[in-house]
């Protein structure tokens, strides 16, 4: 159903589509971790130049714990306020990275990576977790990442 191939737009349309699969994926289930998990997949099958996509969701405990991912083995709870996805979580709003070994408090879970996007996924007002997005280089992320990757989970908390 999916193939790199079919990226061959412009970066707003490659985007289109891609929120036109996640729709198409999420159609109809109900189950948080296939959802999770799907979207992950077809993040990290979608954007270029990233390292780890995944998900990091909040628990009773008030902590961030790893959920489905994509990449290399990671971090598994991240305190609230603790580096780029405890900061996103604590103030409920998206962070973008340029550098992320200037990042006050940043964990470092793969040394390989240094740019970063955190995007919080908040559903009735209430805050379920994040998207957590690392690349190996430096500015990765942009405005357009940045808007494209809100409507994406905006579209995914509809089905959590």
């Amino acid at each position: 159903m999916f193939n790199v191939e079919m990226y061959k737009g412009t970066r707003q349309e490659n985007f289109q589509l891609v929120k036109k699969q996640l729709q198409a994926l999420l159609h109809g289930e109900e189950n948080q971790i296939a959802n999770l998990s799907n979207t992950s997949a077809l993040l990290n099958q979608f954007l270029d130049r990233i390292n780890w996509v995944g998900f990091y969701l909040l628990d009773d405990n008030n902590e961030l714990v790893l959920g489905p991912f994509q990449g290399l083995p990671a971090c598994v709870r991240i305190p609230l306020n603790k580096g780029v996805c405890g900061t996103a979580a604590k103030n409920l709003e998206t962070i973008r990275v340029a550098d992320v070994h200037e990042f006050p408090g940043h964990i470092a879970c793969d040394a390989a990576s240094n740019s970063e996007i955190v995007i919080p996924l908040i559903k009735d007002g209430k805050l379920l977790g994040v998207l957590d997005i690392d690349s190996p280089e430096k500015n990765r992320f942009d405005e357009m990442d940045q808007e494209q990757l809100e409507e994406i989970t905006a579209i995914l908390v509809e089905h959590l």
